[in-house]
């Protein structure tokens, strides 16, 4: 996984990515936003997938049941890595959960979002777009 490697510089190692636009979560099973989110990010998903988005949640908790549990209830298509030890949270400095990074298809940290209220959809939906429509 990309993140348990040593950190190279671009800010995010997109390799393998193929010039996709990714939406990176960040997200543990406690965080009540995250049960929001979850839904969002899959119709994102299945919405962009085709124009470019790739969707990539990492879980945060220590204890992989717990995630697990929460995954069952969501059943997520997109990629979800786990990172029980935080390195790649501490490396985009996750301060609140969830965290979002936005990564436009150059590997450039685009738009960094702490928290998901139903409000900000349109907002996070828009900057995808934008995102999106660049070659």
């Amino acid at each position: 996984l990309w993140f348990t490697a040593a950190y190279a510089e671009p800010p995010f190692d997109h390799d393998g990515f193929g010039g996709r636009v990714v939406y990176l979560d960040f997200w543990a099973s406690w965080c009540a936003p995250c049960r929001q989110s979850f839904p969002w990010m899959q119709a994102m998903k299945d919405a962009d997938e085709h124009q470019g988005l790739t969707v990539i949640a990492v879980n945060l908790d220590q204890n992989r049941n717990d995630a697990n549990a929460f995954l069952a209830q969501f059943h997520p298509s997109f990629d979800v890595r786990f990172d029980p030890e935080g390195k790649a949270a501490e490396r985009f400095k996750v301060q609140g959960m969830p965290t979002s990074v936005i990564i436009d298809r150059h590997g450039v940290v685009r738009f960094t979002h702490i928290g998901f209220r139903p409000v900000d959809q349109t907002a996070y939906e828009d900057q995808l777009r934008e995102i999106l429509a660049e070659k």
